[in-house]
């Protein structure tokens, strides 16, 4: 599948019509619930053990999912595994906890997330002949910076986002189930223990063994046009479906039904297949959609950034005038709760201005011109701003494995460049290596601050304290960003990246990276689909139109831009799996308004609820351990199938078959709970 970051055909109609305008108390996953451990009461968090494990396990990750994301096109979030092997280690000691164990994961996550930014990005310097290796000094610069420009901009939006937002946060609400199943024991762990092993198993089956295929798809060309299907067999997408909801599942499967069954069929039936040899009419699909339907997402998701900022802006500058107004009364900020103390804000606005210094020097040194470097550096942090916020707000709907970081991005290398090209003219040979070194910093501030804040929406539901899990991201970004360099190097002189060379034949294909460098070159040189991007932000603008219309007629299905903009992104076959398990969701609020009379009916509901939450996230415990696991051997041998059992996979119906159990299983296990 070419280069996608991943983390049921009902037809619409009946979907939209189904959703009632004012339907009883509906089942909900991410419902508003007390914390674990009380505002009142105070637990060690940041410990020694705690930090060691951490940056260790940061380290680690992030070296694995670098390779990952250059190899296969797509990185694993690690809150949950981390979350399991801080509970495995910390148990070894006397004295642990469960906020301790929160801590380690923040910490983490973080070195997964930051490899994500860089990978995405800095590679494209080497394969656009600009870079020869990754200077230490420079890409530890780029990654750090930009890593702490996201967790400064995450605190101020931690507030905008987690707590008037109420976003569901699907790997946080996960990750949190996670620490407390292993807190509490019990039914809890039995729960998700066994969605943990099913979901190792199917992994490992799948990916490791390759006993059938990850997705099952089929393309047809007929009546003068091309017409694709698909969907991805993995758990853990159905999992994320359930834990966000129909309503969201609903629009990033729209999104993703009017890019492939729509526009693709429309484009081919206009234009043709494009040029070159191609294997299957998958192929010419894929070609057409990473070529040209892919931008009209990016079209929609910078008109969709833009919007969300401005529905924001009362929320983030009243977070920012709080912190500022908690500084100068030092007593308001220590009466604060302790579940509700940010790093203070004065502090957040030094650190982002201090960032722009040494960022300013370096493209200083890129472009030599004061004004042009000067332009950059302020420009950075405005798209860092932005897309912090987009890239936030789009891990509360879908989670961070399937947050289109790679789109985000694309859209600040599009405005970069525009900018570079008005200011340094078409042609200008550091034109687009400067607007990849501005893209890698925004994309790392975006990786980060998505994954921030899906660590700080769990530390909330298990009464963290948020300053000092802010703490342990920037400890864990500044651990990863000082070892992403020297595995960009080795990886380089092990296999190469791009187009295979004499000395490199079979180079990772660093996708999105590729994708970058002839988006940076395309502005200058000519070759970007213009018109898809324009036909991306009308839509946008369409779909904005009927959610204030749907909010003005207060009606519960709303259409959140940003939502379908990912949909139309990401590749159908992401989607489907997560429409599925936003049906599973709501055939349970079905089946729970059938028991609103019966008298124990909130027990019931909160069990049911549970039950299938700790169910989902354990599915995609299990996917995830066993996906960052695999990185090991791969690593060692260089060989990407070296578990494989069979020379080619028996297809994908056994997997299809398997995931429809898995899917009954999730849906049984929390209807059992309603009993009369």
């Amino acid at each position: 599948m070419p280069g996608i970051n991943p983390l049921t055909l009902t037809p619409l109609r009946y979907i939209l019509l189904s959703l009632d305008q004012s339907p009883p108390e509906r089942y909900s996953i991410a419902m508003k619930q007390e914390p674990v451990i009380p505002a009142s009461r105070t637990l060690p968090e940041i410990t020694i053990k705690a930090v060691i494990l951490g940056v260790l396990l940061s380290v680690i990750l992030a070296g694995a999912n670098a390779y990952l994301g250059l190899f296969a096109g797509m990185t694993v979030s690690a809150s949950i595994p981390a979350a399991v092997i801080s509970m495995g280690v910390l148990r070894l000691f006397r004295n642990s906890n469960i906020l301790e164990n929160n801590i380690v994961q923040t910490a983490a996550s973080s070195g997964e997330s930051l490899a994500a930014g860089v990978i995405f990005t800095l590679p494209a310097l080497v394969i656009m002949g600009y870079w020869t290796t990754f200077p230490w000094l420079w890409v530890t610069l780029i990654a750090g910076l930009g890593g702490l420009i996201g967790v400064l901009f995450s605190i101020i939006l931690r507030r905008a986002l987690i707590i008037e937002g109420n976003l569901t946060y699907p790997e946080g609400v996960a990750t949190a189930e996670v620490l407390k199943s292993g807190a509490e024991g019990g039914k809890a762990v039995g729960y998700i223990a066994l969605a943990g092993l099913i979901g190792a198993i199917f992994k490992m089956c799948e990916t490791g063994f390759h006993l059938w295929s990850a997705s099952i798809e089929g393309a047809q060309r007929m009546f003068g046009s091309l017409f694709y299907f698909g969907s991805n067999l993995s758990p853990a997408l159905v999992s994320v479906g359930y834990i966000v909801g129909l309503n969201i599942a609903v629009l990033v499967f729209s999104g993703g039904f009017l890019s492939w069954v729509i526009c693709i069929p429309i484009y081919y039936a206009v234009n043709g297949a494009p040029a070159g040899e191609f294997e299957s009419a998958v192929d010419i699909a894929y070609e057409i959609w990473s070529t040209q339907i892919r931008y009209i997402g990016v079209g929609a998701m910078v008109v969709g950034g833009l919007w969300a900022l401005v529905n924001l802006r009362s929320s983030i500058f009243a977070g920012v005038s709080a912190g500022l107004a908690a500084y100068k009364d030092d007593g308001a900020a220590k009466a604060l709760e302790r579940t509700e103390r940010d790093i203070p804000t004065k502090w957040v606005l030094i650190g982002l201005g201090v960032s722009l210094v040494p960022l300013y020097a370096y493209y200083l040194i890129v472009v030599q011109g004061v004004l042009v470097s000067f332009v950059m550096a302020v420009f950075m942090l405005i798209a860092a701003a932005l897309f912090s916020s987009v890239a936030g707000y789009m891990a509360g709907l879908v989670g961070s494995s399937n947050n289109p970081i790679s789109g985000v991005t694309i859209a600040t290398l599009l405005s970069t460049s525009l900018l570079l090209l008005v200011m340094m003219g078409a042609g200008n040979e550091f034109g687009p290596p400067a607007a990849i070194l501005v893209g890698a910093v925004v994309c790392c501030a975006a990786s980060i601050s998505g994954d921030t804040l899906q660590d700080l929406k769990a530390g909330r539901l298990l009464g963290a304290t948020p300053y000092k899990q802010q703490i342990m991201e920037i400890v864990g970004t500044v651990s990863a960003a000082l070892i992403i360099a020297p595995v960009l190097v080795l990886l380089l002189k092990a296999y190469g990246f791009g187009e295979p060379t004499p000395a490199h034949p079979d180079p990772l294909t660093a996708p999105q990276a590729t994708l970058m460098a002839s988006v940076a070159m395309g502005v200058f040189h000519g070759g970007l689909p213009w018109g898809m991007i324009a036909l991306g932000a009308v839509i946008a603008v369409g779909i904005i139109a009927f959610d204030k219309y749907q909010e003005a007629r207060k009606a519960e299905f709303r259409a959140p831009i940003l939502a379908v903009a990912v949909g139309i992104y990401l590749p159908l076959e992401l989607s489907t799996p997560i429409l599925a398990g936003g049906l599973i969701n709501h055939f349970l609020n079905r089946r729970a308004r059938n028991y609103k009379s019966h008298a124990n009916f909130k027990a019931m509901k909160a069990k049911s609820n549970q039950a299938g939450l700790l169910f989902a996230s354990g599915l995609i415990t299990g996917e995830a351990l066993v996906g960052i696991g695999m990185a090991i051997p791969i690593v060692i041998t260089g060989n990407a199938d070296v578990l494989a059992l069979l020379d080619s996979p028996l297809g994908g119906i056994p997997g299809m078959v398997l995931l429809a159990g898995v899917a009954y299983l999730l849906y049984a296990l929390a209807a059992g709970q309603f009993r009369k």
